[in-house]
């Protein structure tokens, strides 16, 4: 199987990647093991919340970042790219309408009451914009073990934010106690009495003037119409709350992405693994997929390397200590080299953390000398050395700019 590009990975970065090019005209395919982590998140675009300090305009933090950490993934695109691969991504889910850009983060409540900075959001989250100083009514579904609204409004409470709970008695499937989250998403897209009784028991409970958070359960398939609906049967403002994975607002930013790579005419190919690659003098001609049957090689003439980090196996931990990364063997930036990899508080900075793939300008790979690894490869996302995206809360805006940053190396080379 022969193509112009071949991307490995299916979560945020990748899918960017193999969408932009595929909407350039390239025939592209993506290969994974599974669905990727978007369908783990909950659906709001970090782009820079902490450096260390929470961020209020990642604008500037990212102009100081590119200062104080010329090895960061964003000290290498700039803030011009970071800002293209906001737009190219809100008119990509146009659908979902999502609202944001570098000027300023929202402060959404999380589901344990904390206090969350994000860049891009939904619709269906921007009312509960702690910025503004809203009264809250929490909801949550006595049958949804995942969100406990009397203890998000006591934390919310601690913090100053006037808020107060809601137990939602109705439920989706007649008699049964104990639903997740997907189930109640499926019975909002699917069920409008359901609907119905939600709003019903919101309507009456609200009080003028309140601000009404549920989880981010309305709807998958019909999410903007679902909220709007909620909304208008209440007559009061409506906003989701993130909750545990598999998150509903992930779930429809992947779905939208996949399905608009496939109209493009991109291959996805889950369920198969990408465990080695065809080389010669630098340059990759094809990667070696694992499937269910056999191996076989997918070859074309550029790559794309979107396998994640840690978490998700596209760099990994030997237990003897060694870190590599399983595709093309390339080489660990930022592994300690007297082996202490951690540190013993859970919430302090971890030598390994900053591992990963060291790039150069175009996102190619390189050695420790600086010298380029393979000609035609080009790695984003979390598999990139320099930063700690889920501290400085930067992974979605890393995966967006990288991946957007690598399509447009690719395409220019194509020219």
């Amino acid at each position: 199987m022969t193509f112009d590009t071949v991307v490995v990975g299916d979560g945020l970065a990748g899918l960017t990647a193999a969408l932009r090019l595929a909407q350039a005209g390239q025939r592209v395919a993506v290969v994974a093991k599974g669905v990727g982590s978007t369908y783990l998140s909950g659906g709001t675009i970090d782009v820079l919340g902490y450096a260390p300090e929470r961020i209020e305009t990642p604008r500037d933090g990212l102009a100081s970042l590119a200062t104080s950490q010329p090895d960061h993934p964003y000290a290498r695109l700039g803030v011009d790219v970071v800002d293209e691969s906001l737009g190219w991504f809100r008119e990509a889910v146009a659908l979902l309408r999502y609202v944001g850009d570098l000027d300023g983060n929202f402060v959404l409540p999380t589901a344990v009451g904390a206090a969350r900075p994000t860049a891009l959001v939904s619709s269906s989250m921007v009312s509960g914009d702690l910025r503004g100083d809203p009264r809250l009514l929490l909801g949550g579904f006595r049958v949804l073990k995942d969100f406990y609204p009397a203890y998000v409004a006591d934390n919310l409470r601690a913090a100053g934010v006037d808020a107060r709970a809601l137990m939602i008695e109705a439920r989706p499937r007649g008699r049964e106690a104990d639903v997740n989250g997907l189930a109640l998403a499926a019975a909002f897209d699917d069920d409008s009495d359901f609907l119905r009784r939600v709003a019903e028991e919101l309507a009456i409970a609200f009080a003028p003037g309140e601000v009404i958070g549920i989880p981010a359960v309305l709807g998958i398939t019909r999410a903007p119409e679902v909220w709007s609906e909620l909304q208008e049967r209440v007559g009061a403002p409506v906003f989701e709350i993130p909750t545990l994975p598999p998150g509903a607002p992930g779930i429809r930013i992947h779905r939208i992405l996949r399905d608009a790579l496939r109209r493009a005419g991109g291959r996805v190919v889950v369920g198969s693994e990408a465990v080695g690659a065809e080389t010669q003098n630098g340059h990759v001609s094809a990667l070696v997929v694992q499937d269910a049957a056999r191996r076989r090689p997918y070859r074309a003439r550029s790559f794309v390397l979107a396998s994640g980090g840690f978490a998700t196996r596209g760099l990994v931990l030997e237990p003897d200590g060694e870190v590599r990364e399983p595709v093309l063997g390339l080489p660990i930036a930022g592994v300690p080299d007297d082996g202490r990899y951690f540190a013993r508080d859970y919430f302090a900075p971890h030598p390994l953390s900053r591992a990963g793939i060291a790039v150069d300008e175009t996102l190619r790979p390189v050695d420790g000398d600086g010298r380029l690894v393979h000609t035609n490869v080009r790695v984003v996302g979390a598999m990139l050395a320099g930063a700690e995206p889920w501290k400085e809360k930067s992974g979605d805006g890393i995966s967006l700019a990288t991946a957007s940053r690598a399509a447009a190396a690719i395409l220019e080379e194509a020219a």
